[in-house]
């Protein structure tokens, strides 16, 4: 009986593997998977519009400041992510998590940050 359990649990255990082989999200949580396609389009557009009513329309700012990659270099990610999240006291800036998820916040983020280029070679040796 002892080989049965045995047996069974390794192959319980192949099922997972290629469960997560062939689909490589199921092993990960909520907040680590992409936001998908669609949801990305609707991140846009409030951005745009629902962010751009008071960043301005072009996010160079308006009521709230520009939102510019190089208005935001060098703010962190985590900084931004709460300003969004939790809105700016005493200011025009609201919460929104109560609107969007983590992986919606990581998102906006991503649109909003500058992106980093990789060092080259003769950079890191340097």
């Amino acid at each position: 009986m002892r080989d049965l359990v045995g047996y069974s649990s390794s192959w319980a255990l192949v099922l997972v593997f290629m469960g997560i082989l062939i689909n490589p999200s199921a092993g990960l949580n909520a907040q680590e998977k992409l936001v998908d396609e669609a949801r990305q389009q609707e991140l846009q557009y409030l951005l745009k519009h629902d962010c751009g009513s008071c960043h301005g329309m072009r996010l160079k700012g308006g009521l709230g400041p520009a939102l510019m990659p190089e208005s935001l270099a060098g703010k962190p990610r985590q900084y931004l992510k709460q300003v969004i999240s939790q809105g700016m006291p005493d200011s025009a800036m609201p919460p929104w998590e109560k609107l969007l998820s983590e992986a919606d916040i990581d998102y906006l983020v991503f649109l909003l940050t500058p992106k980093i280029e990789p060092e080259t070679e003769s950079e890191v040796d340097e």
